[in-house]
Parts: C-alpha cells; structure tokens; sequence
C-alpha cells in the first residue's frame, strides 16, 4: 500500500478538527460546559483523545472555536440564503438576525462563549474566528462603509453587547427590542432580513 499524499492527509486532519468542534458545540449545549469532558467530545467526534489536545491547547479554547465556527456558518447561511441578495442593507440586516438569532436559538451555548471570552484569554484567534471576523467586515464592507477599521470593531461589539443583553440572566432585553435599536442605527428598514412575527415594537419603525 502506497503511503497517503500530503493532500490526502491534510484534508483528514481537517475532517478531525471539524468533528472535534462539531461535537463540542453539541455536547455543550446539552450538558453544559463544566459537565463536558474532553474526553466526551473525542468519544462523540469518533476520534482519538488525544487528538483533542493535539489540535487545541485546552476545553476553553476549543469550545471558543467550536462556537466561532457556529457563528460563522450561520452567518454565512443567512447571508447566502434565497432569495441572493447582493444589497448591502439587506445583507447587514441578515446578519444582524443571524446573530440575535443564535442568542435565541442556542442560549446555554451563546452564554458560555460570552462568559469565556470576558475572562483572560479573551478572543481567541484560530481559523474560524478569522473566517467569521472577514465576513463581518464584507458585510460591512458591502453595506458602503468609508472606514471598515472603525465600523467593522463597532458592529462586532454591538452584536456581542445584543447578544449578552439577550441572554442576561434575570434581566434579559427582548430580542425585538435589540432588533430594532440595531436596524434605527444603520438604518435599516424593519423589512429587511428575516423579520419578526409581530412587527417592531411600538408598532411604528423607524420614529
């Protein structure tokens, strides 16, 4: 038997990470962070143990990996969805909603991540959260931003501050609410995107 190319044996070291994250979005969101092992996500991911520590340093970073990868492909889904729209409005609102989405969706696992990333280690910078951070700023981009360096750090924030607003426990902010503080800013009309059932708060949007 001829030894595995180089290409062969990349793309399944990909398929390793890429199960290793696909299981520890799962086995978080149903147990909980600290009732997750390693151990768990590499009997779930149908990989070696210690391939877990091969590829991340510790369960911390993994699970801000796992999350970002989340994240990205929703936001990509949302971005992409039919009908296509290349308008940078509609596109911005899509991805406003992906976001709040997530935060609604999937609460234990958005929760966890936000607590992770505001102790010490901050964000982590790996692969997914790289892909995530450019199609955020090409949305912004799209949208017709004159300073992508200013207004791409300013958007990430106000998604993640929607998103912990969201999910604060004992006082959350409705998520239409967030919404539609998001769309006024930018602009944007309550149509765009993937709108509530309901119609914005107070009946009338913008003021």
């Amino acid at each position: 038997m001829s030894p595995r190319s180089a290409s062969v044996n990349e793309e399944l070291r990909r398929r390793s990470r890429e199960r290793l994250l696909q299981a520890t979005v799962e086995l978080v969101a149903e147990r909980g962070y600290e009732a997750t092992k390693l151990g768990d996500i590499a009997d779930r991911a149908g990989a070696a143990r210690g391939l877990v520590s091969y590829y991340f340093p510790g369960k911390r970073q993994l699970l801000q990996s796992a999350v970002h990868r989340l994240m990205h492909r929703t936001l990509e889904a949302g971005l992409e969805r039919e009908p296509h729209s290349d308008d940078g409005r509609e596109r911005l609102a899509r991805a406003i909603d992906a976001i709040l989405g997530l935060a609604r969706d999937q609460p234990r696992l958005m929760r966890t991540h936000m607590a992770g990333i505001l102790q010490a280690e901050g964000f982590i910078q790996c692969p997914e959260q790289q892909r995530l951070a450019a199609l955020l700023r090409d949305t912004v981009v799209r949208y017709g931003s004159r300073d992508v360096d200013t207004d791409y750090p300013l958007l990430r924030a106000l998604l993640m501050g929607a998103v912990v607003a969201v999910l604060l426990p004992g006082a959350p902010m409705p998520a239409t609410r967030l919404r539609a503080e998001l769309f006024q800013r930018y602009g944007l009309d309550w149509e765009l995107g993937v709108p509530p059932d309901g119609g914005p708060p107070g009946g009338t949007f913008p003021p």
